[in-house]
């Protein structure tokens, strides 16, 4: 993205790439940001020898502006189930593998997904998604990032993303839009 160097104004919180363990970035660390998408960043921290995620609600330590973790559905109708599962899958789009520019519904990461209502006239979702390699550390913080936007919407009570494994992802599954992201297509 810019690739300039920053220094951090703040402590913060980040986690490792690909391994997934929570670090903190004292305030004054020099940082560079190689990928901002979905409201979180991709930093490579040459002090801790490799990349990190920070979360958008602690992009002030960068900078930038931290990203507001509150419904922004106000506007849409969500009256019928169908309308719900669209504005989900539209916050799925915003979920991001921080080494890949590529949404994961794009990838081809999400392996299903069900509404079930519930009795206070909201509903829960259920979401299985994959990952591009079994072995990434990133898996439950992304699958987390997924669960947080889908119950920031109004209407969601509840969500559980969970990792599966079955079928194994390929590149096939990627979308023609991920494919032209990704200058496949």
């Amino acid at each position: 993205m810019s690739g300039d160097e920053i220094t951090t104004t703040r402590d913060c919180e980040v986690v490792e790439i690909p391994g997934g363990q929570t670090h903190n970035l004292v305030k004054g660390t020099a940082v560079s940001i190689t990928q901002s998408l979905g409201g979180s960043y991709t930093l490579l921290v040459p002090a801790h020898g490799g990349l990190f995620r920070l979360s958008g609600r602690d992009a002030d330590a960068i900078g930038k502006e931290a990203v507001e973790e509150v419904s922004n559905d106000d506007d849409i109708d969500l009256s019928t189930k169908e309308q719900l599962e669209n504005e989900i899958w539209t916050q799925l789009k915003t979920c991001f593998d921080p080494e890949i520019p590529v949404n994961i519904v794009d990838l081809g990461l999400i392996y299903g997904l069900k509404v079930s209502s519930l009795d206070d006239g909201k509903s829960h979702v259920d979401v299985q998604m994959t990952l591009t390699a079994q072995g990434c550390g990133m898996g439950e913080s992304i699958a987390s990032d997924a669960q947080e936007k889908i119950q920031r919407i109004t209407k969601v009570s509840t969500a559980d993303v969970k990792l599966v494994w079955e079928p194994p992802w390929t590149p096939d599954k990627i979308s023609e839009e991920g494919k032209v992201m990704l200058g496949m297509g």
